[in-house]
């Protein structure tokens, strides 16, 4: 049965992809398809990133409300960038390289994220409620210094940190599709070889070393695929809160299995769908009326309201 309903959500994607490399393309092909390619590319790179990344984050803290995003990390990248514009100005961040500014951006994401929460997963099973607080103390906190140096920043300065600040599907850089494709097809391939760890971790800790899995060496090195996929994700196309709650939780609906085997590409396909037939009917049909990243986060919003007042968990 979730086979059957694999196949049916990646004919549907691969329906959505058309769509979006043929609707509205006028004028000379050789030049739009190579155009549209990319940015599809991009835009299913993001949705394999997020979404997988959730899932992970997820069964390591075995709660289905939490993600990377709630916890913090879309905080970080906030912060990384206002104090890039603060200390280097908004015409010294415009004339960085675009890979190097990348690189950077990857580089602090993942060494912050694994020195703020990694040090407490080396710790016993029960500091695991303290990484979860810690996530959300250090996200509040990364939010008020971030507000503290956009006050002091000249106006026109800060309209670089609002465009940078808020996911932009309708533009990707293409020269970071190479760096970005590679990170994250390198992951994902160590996330898939993962599988059936993450299977054992679901269980709990001490079911995890009653089948002779070490839980704290899973959960470090989940932690770690988890920082990479959201740094590339988020320094790419920026933050998106609650993309990958929207999406685990439909995958959990569509496709209701304990196994990563099934979890991980069911989201994945759902949250490429999402972004694709999203950003295809704002688009080519309603013309960027909204942008996607604001129905998103509205969807996800409500979404997480819901499975918040309904205490869900896993």
């Amino acid at each position: 049965m979730h086979a059957k309903r694999l196949m049916g959500l990646g004919l549907f994607l691969a329906l959505c992809c058309a769509a979006y490399m043929t609707v509205g393309a006028k004028g000379n092909w050789s030049f739009v398809l190579p155009f549209r390619g990319a940015k599809l590319v991009a835009l299913i790179l993001v949705a394999v990133s997020v979404s997988t990344a959730t899932v992970l984050f997820q069964t390591i803290t075995q709660n289905r409300i939490l993600t990377p995003s709630i916890m913090g990390f879309d905080a970080l990248y906030v912060l990384l960038l206002t104090g890039a514009v603060f200390f280097l100005g908004g015409q010294g961040y415009i004339q960085l390289p675009p890979i190097g500014l990348f690189v950077v951006n990857v580089g602090l994401l993942v060494g912050a994220s694994l020195i703020l929460f990694g040090s407490l997963l080396f710790q016993t099973r029960h500091d695991l409620m303290r990484l979860i607080l810690t996530g959300i103390i250090f996200g509040t906190l990364f939010r008020s210094l971030t507000s503290f140096m956009q006050r002091l920043i000249d106006p026109n300065e800060y309209s670089v940190i609002q465009v940078a600040s808020y996911a932009r599907f309708g533009w990707i850089d293409t020269e970071l599709l190479g760096i970005a494709s590679l990170l994250t097809c390198l992951t994902l391939a160590m996330c898939w070889r993962m599988r059936f760890q993450l299977d054992v971790l679901a269980l709990g800790h001490d079911a995890a070393i009653n089948l002779g899995v070490n839980p704290k060496r899973g959960q470090i090195k989940a932690l770690v695929l988890v920082a990479i996929l959201v740094s590339v994700s988020t320094a790419l196309v920026g933050p998106v809160a609650f993309l990958g709650l929207l999406v685990v939780s439909l995958a959990h609906l569509i496709t209701p299995s304990p196994y990563h085997s099934t979890l991980i590409p069911s989201a994945g396909l759902i949250s490429a769908i999402t972004l694709v037939g999203g950003q295809t009917l704002l688009e080519r049909v309603l013309s960027l009326a909204t942008p996607l990243s604001v129905v998103v986060d509205v969807l996800g919003g409500l979404l997480f309201l819901a499975l918040l007042l309904r205490g869900l968990r896993t």
